[in-house]
């Protein structure tokens, strides 16, 4: 089972460059209970990334660049399939 609704999508998030960013996701409810992923502007967030750290359903980006910019949709994935939420901006001045 992989339910439609985000519990919690992300929402936009306005940072000075240099400030840390937290990009918040709560899952549709699913069973298994459903990963989450991230893609910036459609491509998927590794997570071998130092810059950036994936916990639970928070993206959390350390001092953010201006090329952090951009939008980010949370991924929810389980054997059943995948869903998007909502698109988020992140805007870095």
């Amino acid at each position: 089972v992989l339910r439609d609704d985000f519990r919690q999508p992300p929402g936009d998030v306005v940072v000075a460059a240099g400030e840390p960013a937290v990009l918040e996701c709560v899952p549709p409810r699913g069973h298994p209970e459903p990963s989450i992923s991230w893609k910036k502007n459609g491509v998927r967030l590794s997570d071998k990334d130092e810059h950036l750290t994936i916990r639970g359903g928070k993206l959390m980006v350390a001092g953010t660049r201006k090329s952090d910019a951009g939008i980010y949709v949370c991924v929810a994935t389980n054997v059943v399939g995948e869903r998007d939420s909502e698109p988020a901006e992140l805007v870095v001045f």
